[in-house]
């Protein structure tokens, strides 16, 4: 608040003059002795001898200037960018307070691991004025073995906000309130510290005239104005928690008049090891009030936020025309598809299991994740919070926006599965899914452009529709897939009221997911047209023994095989379970042509 220009660093009353001892003005050497507090005034005499001296210059204070008992809360929000004192490159910070030999400090509730902490604290000393005029702020870096670092201080001096005519003891509000979350803090009413600041500048009393009519307006005269209450309260909409209208009009008034208003003030850091280089910047501001005045009003309530506990769950049912990675051994393009999530920040990550040798980019699943995460609906931030190492005392706090990533996976048995596409949604600001897959484009993925419609899941609580997938291929984004899924976001309460497991497991609710058709009818329809246009009379398969080993392949006469695979259509999903577990996930298909040697 010191530098803002228009208070000139509040020395209007008095100036501080640095006291030194001794010839030696060696940068190296301490000389510093004290400060003396004062001001030079030069008057012209008059002419006539008898004539009155003009009024000294104390005496015209409407502040005392005599020793004087305070209440100072300190109100710390948070720190930015504070200098490094562990080998992690972060700290552990914490605040301490000091003014006189009185101290308070935050130390058991220091933050691990962060260089920018909201500390979201209020201390709250008293002292006496001016014997006890310096307040320091520090911010202490908490050490398990040795004594605490200090990372940086910040010093205020408590006697020039006391008696500046600027009024820095206590910021005035914009609103006028008995009651409520913005309840009036300071000792004194508006009108009486309308009336103390009219002396200071030397303006005789606010006048005020209240008509008995209370449909006119009410009026307060200051200096050569006059101000209404309807000019600054037009269009207000009421509540309960407003104080009478003669206050508030007041308060308008000194809103209008050069004194220090409600803030926050970010000040450095420094160190006595890097005197000129700011060790990072504290958010903070101080109010002051005199014991005399009584009790001031409460607090504010500058708690940080507590995050709340909501989960994100995904229903995959299915994906469309996913690009065709991998070729079969009749050439054909075929993929063996599945989907990975996370909301991002997040580390656990989930997976759908695996649709194979999808043929043409259609891939069914019925597969649900559950992503549970703490949320800042005011801040609109995800809070993660979690060990770096398996040796850390603490967990880290970080926080990112909320957004879902799915990805689109080619599953490969021995080399490293293929990336496919991405997907990546912000939760409170995504677009509105398309209804099927036929009108799912990259151009609803445009933000920017006035036909996509954006819309918050936090609001709307339930999404169901396609999205695309996307690559980027010589810098251009390219669609690779679509994705038909069914969004929802709770709270840990209606979880509770509605539970839903992940996958498919108990409990399998909200909704209920049975296991996808697992498509025998279409590799059959796709077998009957290739063996139809390709002439094919048999078809080979791999037996299994009752130890689980894979025989010599066999050939089947394809008339036998598809009698064998209606049965299996007709078992559902009995058929894992019957003569051939596991074919057509996990074992290839042949075909014999008509007269061709097979060899054992």
């Amino acid at each position: 608040m010191e530098k803002v220009k228009e208070f000139h660093g509040f020395t209007d009353f008095c100036d501080t003059f640095t006291l030194t001892k001794g010839k030696n003005v060696d940068e190296d050497e301490d000389n510093f002795a004290g400060e003396f507090k004062g001001s030079f005034r030069m008057y012209d005499l008059p002419e006539d001898p008898t004539a009155p001296l003009p009024m000294r210059y104390f005496d015209q204070g409407a502040v005392s200037t005599d020793p004087e008992e305070v209440i100072v809360r300190v109100y710390v929000v948070r720190g930015i960018d504070l200098q490094p004192t562990d080998s992690s490159g972060l700290a552990d910070p914490y605040v301490e307070v000091r003014v006189g030999d009185k101290k308070e400090d935050s130390k058991k509730n220091y933050i691990p691991n962060t260089l920018n902490p909201e500390f979201g604290r209020m201390f709250q000393l008293r002292c006496r004025l001016p014997i006890e005029k310096d307040l320091r702020i520090r911010v202490m870096d908490y050490d398990v073995i040795g004594a605490d670092d200090i990372i940086g201080e910040t010093q205020i001096d408590l006697e020039n906000r006391r008696l500046t005519k600027y009024r820095a003891t206590c910021g005035i509000p914009q609103s006028y309130s008995i009651s409520g979350p913005n309840q009036w803090r300071d000792s004194k009413v508006p009108t009486a510290l309308l009336e103390d600041v009219c002396k200071s500048y030397n303006l005789p009393p606010p006048q005020y005239d209240e008509p008995i009519d209370t449909n006119l307006p009410i009026t307060c005269r200051v200096g050569n104005r006059n101000f209404q209450l309807d000019q600054f309260e037009r269009g207000l909409v009421k509540n309960a928690h407003l104080g009478p209208a003669k206050e508030r009009l007041a308060l308008h008034v000194l809103n209008m008049l050069p004194i220090v208003k409600e803030h926050v003030e970010t000040r450095s850091l420094f160190s006595s090891l890097q005197p000129n280089t700011p060790q990072g910047q504290l958010q903070m501001w101080v109010d002051m009030f005199p014991v005399s005045l009584g009790e001031p009003g409460p607090a504010v309530d500058i708690t940080p936020r507590v995050p709340d506990e909501y989960v994100l769950r995904i229903v995959v049912w299915n994906t469309y025309d996913v690009v065709l990675q991998e070729a079969n051994i009749f050439g054909e393009r075929m993929s063996d598809i599945y989907v990975k999530g996370w909301i991002s920040g997040v580390d656990e990550r989930q997976k759908t299991d695996v649709h194979y040798r999808s043929l043409d980019g259609e891939g069914n699943f019925n597969w649900r994740f559950v992503f549970p995460f703490l949320y800042i609906p005011s801040e609109n931030m995800v809070v993660v919070k979690k060990k770096e190492h398996f040796w850390s005392l603490d967990e880290t706090e970080t926080r990112c926006r909320p957004a879902l990533v799915m990805q689109v996976w080619d599953n490969d048995l021995f080399n490293p599965d293929d990336f496919l596409g991405t997907l990546e949604l912000q939760l409170s600001n995504m677009p509105s899914p398309a209804k099927n897959a036929k009108s799912c484009t990259l151009n609803m993925m445009n933000s920017v452009s006035q036909d996509t419609k954006m819309v918050n899941l936090f609001d709307c609580k339930r999404l169901k529709g396609c999205w695309p997938f996307m690559n980027e291929e010589n810098g251009n984004q390219v669609l690779t897939g679509k994705i038909e899924m069914e969004m929802e976001i709770v709270t840990k309460a209606e979880e509770a009221l509605r539970p839903a497991g992940r996958a498919r497991e108990d409990p399998n609710a909200n909704p209920h997911l049975e296991p996808p058709n697992l498509s025998l009818n279409k590799i059959l329809s796709n077998s009957a047209e290739f063996t139809k246009d390709h002439n094919f009379s048999h078809i080979m398969l791999p037996m299994m023994q009752s130890t689980g080993n894979f025989l010599p392949l066999v050939h089947i006469p394809l008339e036998d095989f598809q009698i064998h695979c209606v049965e299996e259509v007709q078992m559902g999903v009995h058929w894992h379970h019957h003569r051939y577990p596991g074919w057509l996930a996990d074992r290839p298909v042949h075909l014999r042509h008509p007269g061709e040697c097979i060899s054992f």
